[in-house]
């Protein structure tokens, strides 16, 4: 770019703007991190509270206009998370956020305005144990009646941990909004600046992004050598168990009591995992494999070790990408967790 004056003068002040941007966000990107990505309020709780008091003051808004985790296209998996039946624990959040409470006042100083806010004259000890022990968000029905009520509800809730989420609310919407809108925003179109330098000097030599752009990677399943062994191309739930007897059942290689209780009506043949040599790097976890016929055979979810180096060049002789195999996916929901009406959903009936 240098040597070319016409791409300097277009996209060369790119690089600047970032600085420029960085340099604002460290005048405060402790309190931007703290308070409004919530490093110091680490808890379950809290995350609930927050979501519920942003979700009645969001949802009354056009949909273009809300904070996007609140977008119609995202509720749906937020009231999923946010209504889950699963238990919480209040001694871990009691724990949790009075750890993450003392670290707000190490960092930004015990006379620190946010600080004063959030700890109301109290230990973080003491204000923690308060919140937890007083909210009722543990209970999933709770939750689902503030949700159903909209800002009323929350207006007229008693709730200590939802009052807390009030409490701190205007100054986490300042904060987020100065980052949106000094930094995130202005980095994107320089960013965007950037790639376009890129195509410009180095064309289609440069493969596209891995995890931000449409990508296909074509491979075969194929097994590989480690230390003079012959590794397979993929297991079985047979040899999962084997695996889980040699190394004593313990951890990372326990097997789940639940798939331990119904070990003889799984089918052992039934493939688990299995690798292939395409291509694929962080990101990619989730992608669809699909077999020459365009059938769905697995999900991608991780790479082998020798698959590292791939960030940098393709090899095929030990990297693998792996993926957990379709037909041990649809045999777990049917004999260990009985989600036979999923199993319909997802096969349609083709599947049997």
């Amino acid at each position: 770019m240098a040597a070319n004056p016409d791409l300097h003068k277009a996209y060369g002040d790119a690089w600047d703007t970032i600085t420029a941007a960085q340099q604002k966000l460290a005048g405060f990107e402790k309190e931007y991190t703290l308070v409004e990505v919530g490093d110091a309020f680490n808890s379950r709780l809290f995350k609930m509270a927050r979501h519920l008091v942003r979700m009645a003051a969001e949802s009354p808004k056009k949909d273009g206009e809300r904070l996007r985790e609140y977008s119609d296209s995202a509720l749906g998996s937020l009231k999923f998370q946010l209504f889950s039946p699963a238990p919480i624990s209040r001694d871990l959040e009691r724990v949790k956020l009075a750890g993450s409470l003392s670290f707000l006042a190490e960092q930004l100083g015990a006379e620190h305005p946010l600080v004063v806010k959030a700890l109301g004259g109290k230990s973080p000890a003491d204000r923690a144990a308060d919140l937890v022990v007083g909210t009722q968000l543990t209970d999933p029905k709770e939750r689902q009646r503030l949700a159903d009520g909209g800002q009323k509800a929350i207006e007229a809730s008693k709730d200590p941990m939802i009052a807390f989420a009030q409490l701190l609310d205007a100054e986490a919407r300042q904060l987020r909004q100065r980052y949106e809108n000094e930094v995130a925003e202005v980095e994107a179109q320089a960013y965007a600046k950037i790639s376009r330098a890129r195509f410009e000097v180095f064309g289609s030599s440069v493969p596209p992004d891995a995890t931000f752009t449409l990508r296909l990677a074509f491979g075969v399943a194929a097994g590989y050598r480690v230390d003079g062994q012959e590794l397979p191309f993929h297991t079985t739930f047979a040899s999962a168990f084997e695996r889980a007897e040699q190394m004593g059942n313990k951890p990372p290689f326990e097997m789940p009591r639940k798939w331990l209780m119904v070990k003889g009506k799984l089918d052992p043949k039934t493939p688990f995992n299995f690798v292939a040599t395409s291509d694929t790097i962080g990101g990619n976890s989730g992608s669809p494999v699909l077999n020459r016929a365009g059938e769905l055979v697995g999900i991608n979810f991780d790479r082998n070790r020798h698959g590292l180096i791939r960030n940098y060049v393709y090899t095929d002789e030990q990297a693998r990408h792996i993926s957990v195999h379709s037909k041990g996916v649809l045999e777990a929901l049917r004999v260990v967790y009985e989600a036979n009406a999923l199993v319909e959903e997802l096969t349609k009936g083709k599947i049997k």
